[in-house]
């Protein structure tokens, strides 16, 4: 800490701060509009100069260091000067309708004006007419109004380092633009809105800006970052949304679907208002309380081998643990399963066997320190964009990237090294890694030796490792996979970043085994910068896992074939609970179609449109008795169902979520749930009610918190008091806890890290003379999972409106298609119609689609294989033929 003189006031200061920084601190108020607390200082607009002793002109405060004993002024005569003069100059060309802005009481160069009683403009007006960017759906560029702050180039640059805007030009003609000129629209914006919130003016604003009357600080319902979201409301509804800066994942940050893809989806006319049941093939809004009695009722004939529940992870903590509790202990089946199944199954799986606990073993926050990523089978910067935002900043910073992808994702603009590695290859892909830092002696002796097992039985089966034979399969020439093994051994500290690229395969646990080999033998855990971070896609399928929608373990990833462990829950929750392992999502469909199962209990999913082989997953579910789905909106899958119950979404209801990095933050309700739907925990909460379930008389979301954290001890030290003012990273086992945000410090949970033997499998299907082609799949930045919630939203719609076959131009050129025609995919399971995207992306004889569009629904040719240890499918390897389409593909 350092003392110094602000006006006449002494004031304590942090040393590293600005002047200005250390004057906001103190609540001084010098002006400036260059300047933003998570940008670079610049000194630009010449606005915050002040004087300070022993020190010759007026320094800009933003640039200037605080120093012990300075004496600083921010009020003479001289700065009031200069002041205006830098005030008259913006004027001359700005526009003074302010009372019709849209940034009126918002601008901070309206804020500036007032403070140096600004009444009129001293230089002529100039007629100057500049051009009006209005391509993007969600904001507009208005250089009429820009007054070259550069705040909206340098979030670009230097939040999330697109570097789709720039200062272009000199002098006069300075003007914020992009490459050639081209609409922001056709340049590589992501429409995140960052240089909308850091815009000082209205040079930069959102189309639809209305003003806000309160706000309410929640959590994003998309991807698993956890992005903190700040709902502005009035009248009873979200009018925009704005990054909640004391957010420690997300520190203020968001994407385009967090900041422009919330507002219509939650106040859609399509949501459902009221339950609906099926009566002679049509629909009919029907009382809640006919309409649990009708759900009961059917329940009720079943026993306990004759039905399944499938859970949401977009659903709170709150509920995941009262849907699991209700299929055990109402229904009496361990049969639970939700969609990590088709996600992260095989991350629980390996890395649980690996180090003892399937989780993200570092923080998001911890990403400046690491010196390599190694990205493999993750699009970061396009499905977790935040944490897109932290690597390209760690790597502007000096640390190196490695990217092995089979798409040439646009992270690879910032790599050092890419491995395009064929789809399923991955584990000879990792091996070979692990070989040449094992022949190398890369490895790190002393971690291994202190900290691990099963080393020896890893190194006799690298003996016999072929090199050229990886290299051949993988597709990877050998001299790039030894580059990447180096570059990966040498950098300390070094994280391993990875997604559904790894675990979607048929050896999905191999795959992650793979991956935690190669970590344990370089000693990459543990440490900050370091470790195994898989991204988990959705808001709350971490917590789902922890909280046991599993149908092997309760929450905790507390086993129910342990007898002490179910005593404690049967305890607990006063009944006897089943034993036997319960059914994954992919056997509770072969149940169905065996007639085993009999009535499904589904909230939340979509998996006509998610599941792979979606044809099979259509005829399975026509067979059920009774489907019964809990949803915001009817989806394909409800259409299918018996019942639709109302459900609301993320914006309507209390509770928590826990991101990708553990971290469990608080869900608020921000508006009224829509007509008469009710939150999740409500309706399952009344149907243990009805059926009889003991202790089903909850009377919110926190009573239910603080049940699941007495038996769950990784949650123990948690309380909504506690999360009130911030997060949580799990394990937290007492009220005194800070959290633990780097996993495996000092131990792993099992004890020592167990490096696996693998031996390659290919993938289920290969391609042939009949197939020749491989469909990989992906998501897109612009739309989440089925486009439930993100289809309903207009403007994301004009930024991807259809399905697209991404295809290598040199297969294009030789099946004679071009960029925007229509083509049939057909695989052993069906076909679909797509655009034709001809690209620079792919390899050869590899195409890529996302599973976003009910019209052409991508999952109808994608394999129902699964991996023998998580029974995940294998989504992201499928034999595909093309054929020109005879039709115009469905927009």
């Amino acid at each position: 800490m350092i003392k110094l003189r602000i006006d006449d006031k002494e004031i304590i200061a942090v040393e590293g701060q600005t002047v200005l920084e250390a004057a906001r601190d103190a609540g001084v108020y010098i002006p400036n509009l260059c300047y933003a607390p998570d940008l670079k200082p610049y000194g630009g607009c010449r606005m915050c100069v002040v004087e300070i002793d022993r020190m010759r002109g007026l320094p800009t405060a933003c640039t200037t260091p605080a120093a012990e004993g300075m004496v600083v002024r921010t009020e003479t005569q001289a700065l009031i000067d200069a002041r205006r003069s830098v005030l008259d100059l913006l004027l001359a060309e700005h526009p003074l309708d302010c009372l019709s802005c849209v940034k009126n009481q918002r601008c901070e160069l309206q804020r500036v004006a007032a403070h140096l009683g600004f009444t009129e403009r001293k230089l002529p007006h100039s007629d100057r007419v500049q051009a009006i960017d209005d391509s993007n759906p969600f904001f507009k560029l208005d250089r009429n109004y820009c007054i070259l702050c550069a705040r909206c180039t340098r979030a670009c640059d230097e939040v999330t380092g697109n570097n789709a805007i720039e200062l272009i030009d000199r002098g006069y003609d300075s003007r914020v633009g992009t490459v050639a000129d081209r609409p922001i629209i056709e340049t590589n914006c992501r429409s995140c809105g960052e240089c909308v919130a850091h815009c000082p003016v209205a040079a930069l604003a959102s189309k639809d800006y209305v003003k806000s009357d309160s706000e309410v600080s929640t959590i994003c319902p998309y991807c698993g970052v956890g992005c903190g979201l700040k709902l502005q409301l009035r009248g009873g509804r979200i009018v925009g949304v704005d990054g909640d800066e004391a957010n420690p994942a997300s520190r203020g940050r968001l994407c385009v679907k967090g900041r422009y893809g919330v507002r219509e989806f939650v106040h859609h006319p399509d949501r459902l208002t009221a339950p609906l049941i099926k009566t002679n093939g049509a629909f009919v809004e029907t009382p809640w309380d006919e309409a649990l009695e009708y759900v009961c009722s059917k329940l009720s004939r079943y026993q306990p081998e004759e039905v399944a529940v499938i859970s949401s992870a977009k659903a709170t903590n709150e509920e995941n643990y009262l849907i699991q509790k209700f299929a055990r202990a109402v229904l009496g089946t361990n049969s639970v399963d939700h969609c990590a199944r088709l996600c992260h199954s095989p991350t629980v799986a390996g890395l649980a066997a690996a180090f003892g606990s399937g989780a993200m073993s570092n923080s998001i926050g911890d990403m400046k320190d690491t010196a390599c990523f190694f990205a493999i089978g993750a699009n970061t910067s396009e499905t977790h964009p935040v944490i897109g935002f932290e690597v390209k900043q760690a790597i502007k910073n000096g640390a190196r990237l490695i990217v092995a992808n089979p798409v040439k994702i646009p992270l690879v603009r910032y790599a050092d090294i890419f491995l395009q590695q064929t789809p399923g290859t991955d584990v000879l892909l990792l091996s070979a890694m692990c070989k040449i830092i094992f022949d190398e002696k890369l490895y790190d002796e002393t971690f291994i030796a202190e900290r691990t097992e099963g080393f020896e039985a890893l190194a006799e089966s690298l003996d016999s490792f072929d090199l050229d034979h990886a290299a051949t399969i993988t597709g990877v020439p050998l001299d790039q996979i030894k580059e990447a093994a180096r570059l990966y051994a040498a950098s300390r500290p070094a994280s391993i970043l990875y997604a559904m690229g790894i675990t979607q395969h048929s050896h999905g646990t191999d795959n992650v085994s793979a991956v935690a080999n190669l970590a344990l033998l370089t000693g990459n855990l543990g440490k900050p910068g370091a470790g195994v971070n898989p991204l988990r896609g959705q808001n709350n399928v971490q917590g789902a896992c922890d909280m046991g929608a599993l149908p092997d373990v309760f929450p905790g990833y507390q086993k129910v074939a342990d007898n002490e462990v179910r005593a404690k829950f049967e305890t607990a929750w006063g009944v006897s609970l089943p034993k036997k392992r319960g059914l994954t999502v992919p056997e509770i469909l072969k149940a169905i179609e065996k007639g085993k199962i009999k009535a499904l209990y589904l909230v939340g999913e979509n998996i006509m449109l998610s599941d792979p082989d979606i044809n099979r997953v259509r005829k399975a579910l026509s067979k059920l008795e009774l489907l019964v789905v809990q949803d915001i909106f009817r989806t394909e899958t409800s259409e299918i169902a018996h019942v639709i119950l109302a459900s609301v979404s993320f914006a309507e209801k209390d509770g928590t979520f826990t991101n990708t990095e553990r971290r469990v933050q608080r869900v608020r309700r921000a508006v009224a749930p829509i007509g008469d739907s009710r939150p999740d925990w409500w309706i399952t909460n009344e149907l243990g009610k009805r059926l009889g379930g003991k202790g089903f008389d909850y009377t919110g979301p926190d009573r239910i918190f603080d049940e699941m954290r007495s038996l769950t001890p990784s949650y123990g030290g948690i309380t909504w008091e506690r999360l009130e003012t911030g997060g949580l990273q799990w394990p937290c086992p007492t009220p005194t806890h800070p959290g633990t945000p780097i996993l495996h410090v000092e131990r792993f949970s099992r004890g020592k890290g167990a490096f696996k033997a693998l031996e390659y499998r290919p993938s289920a299907e290969q391609p042939d003379d009949e197939y020749p082609f491989i469909l990989t799949t992906g998501r897109s930045p612009y739309h989440f999972h089925t486009g439930t919630m993100t289809r309903r939203v207009g403007g994301l719609k004009v930024l991807q409106s259809q399905e697209t076959l991404e295809i290598a131009s040199s297969d294009a050129d030789r099946l004679g298609i071009a960029d925007g025609e229509n083509v049939t995919v057909t695989s052993r399971r069906g076909s679909v119609t797509a655009v034709a995207r001809v690209s620079g992306r792919l390899a050869p004889g590899v195409v890529f689609m996302t599973f976003h569009f009910p019209e052409t629904a991508t999952n109808i040719l994608t394999s129902p294989a699964f991996d023998p240890v998580a029974r995940i499918p294998e989504l992201k390897v499928a034999a595909i033929r093309l054929e020109k389409a005879p039709c115009e593909a469905p927009v």
